[in-house]
């Protein structure tokens, strides 16, 4: 099921105001500008930093947590994967800070990767399974067609 993902509906899931969200989410996410981690990988510190992401550029949204021992599991061949696909720019999202980002998108099993272009989703690879970087990459090459 492909999505199209602007930014005003991620700010509607800031504000509370998107379709399923009952509640309002607090500042928590209005945190700042963006950082990279140890790996390179974009690590959003902000809702609008994110769905800035989400609606410009050829990006691959790596879904994630740091208690997910799966996800422990593919991190150390992030960077390796990142520089397979320089085409794509390498989102880390933590799933509990972006809890109802998360289940907008679906997002129900980690680690999990959604890749959006232009603010349409393109594919995903999204269960509760740990992935290895032969799924991940072979996941990335079709995407690209």
């Amino acid at each position: 099921m492909r999505q199209s993902f602007s930014k005003s509906f991620l700010f509607a899931i800031y504000l509370g105001e998107a379709p399923l969200l009952s509640q309002k989410v607090g500042n928590v996410y209005n945190q700042g500008s963006k950082r990279k981690g140890r790996d390179g990988m974009i690590i959003p510190k902000s809702i609008e930093e994110l769905a800035g992401y989400a609606e410009k550029g050829k990006n691959v949204f790596f879904f994630t947590a740091d208690w997910c021992g799966d996800c422990s599991f593919i991190k150390p061949q992030m960077p390796e994967i990142e520089a397979a696909f320089p085409q794509f720019q390498f989102i880390q999202v933590d799933r509990d800070e972006y809890i109802d980002v998360a289940a907008e998108w679906n997002i129900f099993g980690i680690p999990s990767f959604v890749v959006v272009n232009d603010g349409e989703e393109i594919g995903r690879l999204v269960n509760k399974n740990r992935k290895t970087k032969d799924e991940i990459t072979g996941f990335l090459q079709r995407v690209e067609g």
